[in-house]
């Protein structure tokens, strides 16, 4: 049985690590660098960050902070934000990123993904969807009535976030990161419905993200999502749990983690 991934996520906005609720009401968090160290040390099995404004300002991720941070990583990074062409995706690659996050580039060019799959792998390429619950269907448990959004949560796409998955996966996108907009920050629990209808969608590695806020929630995402890894921010960065006590709850309840050697 493979094992389940825990994945660190860091925020960045201006070269420092933030986190909110529902993508607003921005808090410092802590430098880049130093936080990646600590997590990585920590148990983490993959780290990402995200340049969560280079979109929203049209401008390009901030190289320095990759490079910063990669420099303090023995395990898979990820970058995203702001990555519109291949150009952009191989300076972050470059800058010392294993792998690439794009969302509002691939849906305003779907062949983005075909072209960094078919330069770096798609192994290489994370498409990230950012989705919220369509408001006929916020408080229901359905599976369906999901939309994706870009720019850092400020614009709807109109895209059923079930359909672009599967789009994404065709297009040669290795993974899908999928963060509940509904449940970003607020610590209730990953949005199970929504990441099992992805995770049955299609056949490559769903993330779950959005909403953690105790071990029993990843545990959760994993039985009742169909998840193949879990990330999340805010628990990790304000020392709400750690990533070695996670991983070993996860061990008791029968979840496969790896732990470092």
């Amino acid at each position: 049985m493979l094992t389940k991934r825990i994945i660190a996520c860091l925020d960045v906005d201006a070269g420092r690590v933030v986190k909110g609720t529902q993508f607003l009401d921005l808090r410092d968090a802590g430098d880049p660098a130093a936080l990646a160290a600590a997590h990585s040390k920590a148990g983490a099995d993959e780290v990402v960050l995200l340049d969560i404004t280079a979109t929203h300002e049209k401008r390009a991720t901030l190289l320095e902070t990759v490079r910063r941070t990669a420099r303090e990583l023995f395990v898979p990074f990820t970058v995203g934000g702001g990555i519109r062409t291949l150009d952009d995706a191989s300076a972050i690659f470059d800058a010392g990123a294993d792998k690439i996050s794009i969302n509002s580039g691939a849906i305003a060019d779907a062949y983005l993904i075909t072209c960094i799959a078919q330069r770096f792998g798609s192994q290489a390429v994370i498409v990230a969807i950012d989705a919220k619950r369509n408001a006929a269907d916020s408080k229901a448990d359905s599976d369906a009535g999901f939309q994706a959004f870009v720019c850092g949560g400020r614009v709807a796409t109109g895209k059923d976030a079930i359909a672009w998955a599967k789009e994404a996966e065709a297009r040669g996108a290795g993974e899908i990161l999928l963060t509940s907009m509904d449940r970003d920050g607020t610590g209730v629990g990953f949005d199970c419905d929504l990441t099992r209808s992805i995770a049955q969608a299609v056949r490559i590695p769903v993330i779950a993200s959005g909403g953690a806020g105790g071990a029993e929630h990843f545990v959760q995402v994993f039985r009742e999502g169909a998840a193949d890894a879990a990330l999340a921010a805010s628990i990790f960065h304000f020392g709400l749990s750690s990533i070695s006590e996670l991983k070993r709850h996860l061990q008791v309840a029968g979840i496969p983690v790896r732990f470092p050697c």
